[in-house]
């Protein structure tokens, strides 16, 4: 089993928070600007919001050499976008019931999961850690 140093595994950690970051911030933006633009009956605004996520989800993956960082990614905005669709007892509502919220928050799912399956599986080493590969042990 390989030893990481202290270093790396603190700029690990730092870069999975900064990813659960940007998904946060992924999905507080899309959030408030999923029903912002109609090309006719089309959100078009929540079709963009789901390729952004997806695309942000999958380099996130590939680029960090594994699928946890889809994953932490994805946690994040699904921990914005969740409580944005709960209506507050005094009627606020940021994505709402309407055509552009079901495809941003079914459609980004679905985004999410085509990310994970798509992205590899850990390889044991990310452009972050110099493209380290796992020793084979014999």
């Amino acid at each position: 089993m390989e030893q990481r140093s202290q270093a790396e595994s603190a700029l690990g950690g730092a870069a999975y928070g900064m990813l659960f970051v940007l998904g946060l911030v992924m999905g507080v933006v899309g959030g408030f600007t999923q029903a912002a633009w109609h090309v006719g009956p089309v959100p078009s605004s929540a079709i963009g919001w789901l390729l952004a996520l997806f695309v942000v989800c999958l380099g996130a993956g590939k680029l960090m050499g594994s699928r946890l960082g889809v994953s932490v990614t994805a946690l994040g905005w699904l921990l914005v976008s969740m409580p944005f669709s709960v209506e507050l007892s005094q009627g606020d509502l940021v994505i709402s019931g309407n055509p552009a919220g079901y495809v941003y928050l079914y459609g980004g799912m679905a985004a999410v999961i085509m990310a994970f399956f798509l992205a590899p599986a850990s390889t044991g080493g990310s452009w972050l850690l110099h493209g380290q590969q796992p020793r084979n042990p014999t």
